[in-house]
This record gives C-alpha cells, sequence and structure tokens, in this order.
C-alpha cells in the first residue's frame, strides 16, 4: 500500500473478509475455501512523532509496547456494539485534536485527526476576556446550568435576568479575575463559535468520507473536551445528529477517579491491551489499585503529568 513521506502503518483493521469472492463475511474461521481477501481500513500516523512519543516513555523507564490510534482507543471504551451495527460517529475532544472514528455495519469505515482542540476554546476565552489560561480553563469547566442563578425569572424584572445572566468569577475562587462576566457573552459570543467551527470541520470530514447517512445511532462525544458546556447540543444541530456525551465503561476495581470522559482513551488503551493479551477472556479490565511505582525518579508524576498535557 502506498503511503504519504514519513508516514508508517499503525492499524490494520479488517471491515469484512471475501472467501472465494463471497463478501461480507465478518469472521472466515471455520470455513472452506480457495482464495481469502480482505476488505480493510488502514490508519497511519507520523514515524516522527511516533518516535519522539516512544523515546518520552523510554526517557521515564517505561517500554512502548505498540503505539495506538487514540479514537481507536476511545472507540473501544465508549462504543455498544448495537452503535456499530447501526453506524456512529465518535468524536474524542482532546486538547489539541480532535480524532474521529466512524463505523457503518459494524466496522470501522474512516478515521481522521482534526488540528482543532478545547485548547483553541479556553485560548479564545483568554483573549476574549484577558485572562490567563488557567482562569479561563476553570471558567470553561465550570459553565453548566447551575453556574448562573438558580432562582425563577421574572420576566417583567429585567435585573431579575440580568442577575441570570451572570457569573460570579469570587464564587470559582478567582480573586483576581473581574467579579462578574456576563453568561451570554462568553457561551454565544465566545465559546459557540469555536464549537461551530469544529464541527463544520467534521462535517465536512464526514462529506468527504461518504458515509452521510450511514450513521444512524448518531453522534458520541467523548474526551476532556465533551465536558464543554452544550457541546452535544452545537453537535447536533450542525451534524443533524442526535448525540450523547460518552464515558469510559469496561473498567471494574477503583475506577472512581477515572470515570470521566477525560479518560476514555486511556481505558480503552487497557481494554485493548487485555485483548490483544487474553483474546478470549471478558471484555472488561479490573483496576485493583491506582499505583504508579514506576521504574525512574518521579516516573509516575511524569506519566501523570505527560497525560495532562494533552488534556483540555
Amino acid at each position: 500500500v502506498p503511503l504519504e513521506t514519513a508516514r508508517e502503518i499503525l492499524h490494520v483493521v479488517p471491515r469484512y473478509y471475501l472467501v472465494d469472492n463471497q463478501d461480507g463475511i465478518r469472521d472466515p474461521v471455520g470455513m472452506s475455501g480457495v482464495r481469502l481477501e480482505a476488505e480493510a481500513h488502514l490508519i497511519t500516523g507520523s514515524i516522527v512523532n511516533t518516535k519522539n512519543l516512544t523515546k518520552v516513555m523510554s526517557e521515564i523507564g517505561v517500554d512502548t509496547n505498540m503505539v495506538t490510534f487514540a479514537g481507536l482507543a476511545s472507540a473501544t471504551a465508549t462504543l455498544t456494539d448495537t452503535e456499530k451495527e447501526l453506524g456512529v460517529v465518535l468524536v474524542d475532544i482532546g486538547g489539541g485534536t480532535t480524532s474521529l472514528c466512524v463505523y457503518v455495519d459494524g466496522a470501522l469505515s474512516h478515521s481522521a485527526v482534526i488540528p482543532v482542540g478545547a485548547k483553541n476554546i479556553t485560548n479564545d476565552l483568554a483573549i476574549g476576556l484577558r485572562l490567563s489560561l488557567d482562569t479561563a480553563e476553570i471558567i470553561k469547566r465550570n459553565l453548566t446550568p447551575e453556574g448562573g442563578s438558580n432562582k425563577v425569572l421574572d420576566p417583567k424584572n429585567p435585573q431579575s435576568k440580568k442577575q441570570a445572566d451572570e457569573i460570579d468569577l469570587h464564587k470559582l475562587g478567582l480573586k483576581d479575575a473581574p467579579r462578574k462576566i456576563s453568561r451570554k457573552a462568553v457561551i454565544e459570543g465566545i465559546i459557540r463559535p469555536r464549537l461551530n467551527e469544529l464541527f463544520e470541520l467534521i462535517k465536512a470530514e464526514l462529506i468527504k468520507a461518504g458515509v452521510g447517512g450511514k450513521t444512524p445511532a448518531g453522534l458520541v462525544l467523548t474526551g476532556g473536551g465533551s465536558l464543554t458546556y452544550q457541546i452535544d447540543d452545537a453537535g447536533r444541530k450542525i451534524l443533524g445528529l442526535q448525540s450523547r456525551i460518552a464515558y469510559p465503561v469496561g473498567l471494574t476495581g477503583l475506577v472512581d477517579e477515572i470515570k470521566s470522559p477525560e479518560f476514555s482513551t486511556v481505558t480503552g488503551l487497557l481494554l485493548l491491551a487485555k485483548r490483544d493479551n487474553h483474546p478470549k477472556s471478558t471484555p472488561t479490565f479490573h483496576l485493583p489499585k491506582l499505583s504508579f511505582n514506576l521504574p525512574g525518579k518521579n516516573s509516575g508524576k511524569k506519566i501523570l503529568d505527560f497525560i495532562k498535557s494533552f488534556l483540555p
């Protein structure tokens, strides 16, 4: 298969098999035939980026067995078999990039990486509100329906409406920031345009892939960026698909600390590793204890810091 310069194959994901020109076969094991062929989806990655990632892990004393596409790992941890069969679009929104996986008829049909992520929203907030990036991140993460006033609005009282629109930053512990900002200005003026841009890019990618109308199971959002306020609504309106925010499943044990869309990729990596090493075992992974006693000085903290650097 011809590849672009400086790229390598990360995954060969079978879509279906052909036995003596009979296509549409999901599992040919046990069948008789003369000629076996496969229709597969290839996922490639930058050789340079892969080497850099492997080098970073090596420097903290961790050997790299293989490199996995983040979107594929997140899909493993969040999508149901029914969604894959019906056809579904998985969008994993990280800090700097967004990974895309499209399943049609139970098989991976398309994958892509879009160079826009949740950090772009944080940057916009910092510039628009003239605040630090850390402060902007806190504001973004605390924009929920409960972030404003919980009081019942009086339509005849303009002051009541104004109070509901205000966000008290001092209640979020941001003493150095202005006391109050307009909720509508933040959401409609800064966050929503960036979300619209992201989903327009996703829409263009889906059109290019020719999968329009083949994903009735809708849109599944995960990754740290999926926690952005009203992101599911933005995706629903632009893509015309029902949407949900997905939390990782498949882990048992002490998993409360990682029961969040932020850890969908990490959860998927654990599940994929178990599947590859124990293909006949149950599709779950037991996490008895969160331990980072790895070789190298402060290696556990380094890994956590490294992972967090990719989170929004």
